[in-house]
């Protein structure tokens, strides 16, 4: 492996300090940083090759700390209606999905938004006259409620008689006929009858995903689910194998899902997969987190809210009882688990707080989503240790939100959303992610929110009227403070900051050399992208 040198441009370094001149790497750890000639001396006269960083700027690999890799790479590899945004356009795509694969048992892929129907609810007769008598399940794009064809529908015998499943919901017309929608633990009526996912496929998946995170200086992340749900099965042995095989250049974090339906006694199941994965010699996947959603979405009101939602009789679902929430946590902490919340409502957000306060609260646990937070809870980030995991892109006006999610909170609950600046404030740590495939995986698209909390103008959301009014100014982060987050924010909390998420002498070369210096004033900061990245010190693409 020949040592490099990076030089000729900017170098954002992730620690205190003037910018260095330049960074050398020998075999695949960062050797040194600081002035040219001092670097050039710890090389000591050996041969090594120089990257012209030509007034571009070098920055640790992006770490992505909340994303669904295979379930986002599948999406594309199948009916894929992420980049459409109305209802004649998810009809074109699925027709012509349905034409292309006649021999499909099952028209499967997702990735629709739900502001493009009334009430946020398409039906299944427009499947129907895309697909005829095929059976479809799309998920949308935050996979919590999926669009299903009549055939579908009776396949699974879902029918006016049917009742709710816990933890679920059936949309229904007025003489209870189901329309096409179904929300969380609905969907588990459905996904047992879907074909089966080959080893084949979910490799190939993971292999496009780990392609795909790298084109955009992505060099690691936490898979958020590693486990079965909402139909897709598990992905734990798809990582050892590629881990195995040394096919796996990423570092990986996995997430290990909670059955919500289950108590302590699956403790003991995880502690066995944390061992198989720590075993493996590829050494690029861990499993020492456990995922666990502890309410929905506000969208189809299953978001856990401490006050009712405005209009309506209902408060949302808190997925595990408060109080086996606190024993489990506990239970999980004492195994040596970090726990990753999907918390979404304020009341979900201080249920997870209040199981972190009641457990022995050694390791690194952390909060995702955060789109509701009361303000009694914002400084209880930095006085319990707990991160705040990010997704920015979603802090903005947007269609979906205001009209689904704040006619519901009311103004006074509105004003409490994605609060990121009030918890670095507070002192509280933050880790960034996508969520992908809810949202795009783009870290810049998402550090451009985070800065500025508009819609990117090129985004396809920013033509709702309110997309370039900045959703509460107060709360944005500044440009260093976001990419810490996607950097050594990220590293923290996937228990992977001893290798990776500064530019530090001695932790391995995961670098990305960007298309310019981000921080230069005026930079149009959603359109930066990786020009060259290094996993290792070794080229990735």
């Amino acid at each position: 492996m020949t040592d490099l040198v990076f030089t000729g441009g900017p170098i954002w370094t992730g620690r205190p300090g003037p910018r260095p001149e330049a960074l050398a790497v020998r075999a695949g750890r960062i050797l040194a940083t600081g002035r040219r000639g001092d670097v050039l001396d710890a090389l000591g006269g050996g041969r090594f090759d120089v990257v012209d960083l030509d007034g571009r700027l070098l920055v640790p690999g992006l770490h992505d700390a909340h994303v669904h890799p295979v379930s986002g790479a599948l999406e594309r590899l199948r009916c894929d209606l992420s980049d459409v945004y109305d209802r004649p356009g998810y009809l074109r795509v699925i027709g012509a999905y349905a034409a292309a694969n006649p021999a499909a048992a099952w028209i499967t892929g997702g990735g629709w938004s739900m502001s493009a129907f009334p009430g946020g609810l398409p039906r299944r007769e427009d499947l129907d006259a895309v697909a005829g008598d095929r059976p479809v399940f799309l998920p949308n794009r935050d996979h919590h409620s999926a669009w299903v064809s009549s055939a579908a529908l009776r396949r699974a015998g879902i029918d006016a008689a049917s009742a709710d499943p816990p933890g679920g919901r059936i949309e229904r017309d007025p003489d209870g006929t189901p329309t096409g929608v179904l929300h969380e633990a609905a969907m588990d009526l459905v996904t047992p009858l879907l074909p089966a996912d080959t080893d084949e496929d979910y490799d190939r998946a993971l292999m496009e995903a780990q392609r795909y995170l790298c084109s955009l200086g992505i060099t690691g992340w936490q898979d958020a689910i590693v486990g079965a749900y909402a139909g897709s099965r598990d992905q734990f042995g798809v990582y050892l194998r590629a881990d195995r095989e040394r096919r796996l250049r990423a570092r990986v974090a996995g997430a290990l899902w909670w059955e919500r339906d289950r108590g302590p006694e699956q403790i003991a199941g995880l502690l066995r997969r944390r061992a198989d994965a720590a075993a493996d010699p590829g050494g690029r996947f861990r499993a020492g987190i456990v995922k666990i959603m502890q309410d929905g979405v506000a969208e189809n009101f299953t978001a856990a809210m401490l006050e009712p939602y405005a209009g309506l009789d209902a408060r949302g679902t808190s997925n595990v009882h408060p109080e086996r929430l606190r024993a489990c946590v506990a239970e999980l902490d004492r195994a040596g688990f970090a726990v990753h919340f999907h918390a979404i409502g304020d009341r979900a957000v201080r249920e997870c707080l209040d199981a972190v306060a009641g457990s022995g609260n050694t390791r690194r646990h952390h909060v995702a989503h955060l789109h509701v937070v009361h303000p009694d809870d914002v400084p209880r980030f930095a006085a319990l240790g707990v991160t705040a995991n990010i997704q920015a892109l979603w802090a903005t006006h947007h269609e979906q939100n205001d009209t689904l999610c704040v006619p519901y909170f009311g103004p006074a609950r509105a004003a409490h959303q994605y609060p990121f600046g009030a918890i670095a404030r507070a002192g509280g740590r933050l880790a960034a992610g996508s969520d992908w495939p809810v949202t795009t995986p783009d870290p810049w698209r998402a550090i451009h929110v985070a800065v500025n909390r508009t819609e990117p103008p090129d985004s396809p959301e920013a033509t709702w009227p309110a997309a370039r009014t900045p959703m509460l100014p107060e709360q944005a982060l500044t440009l260093e403070q976001a990419l810490t987050a996607y950097t050594a924010g990220s590293a923290y909390v996937s228990g992977l900051d001893a290798e990776i998420g500064d530019l530090a002498a001695g932790k391995a070369a995961d670098l990305v050399v960007l298309d310019r210096d981000p921080f230069e004033p005026g930079t149009p900061l959603y359109d930066v992208h990786a020009e060259m990245v290094f996993i290792d010190g070794e080229p990735v693409g």
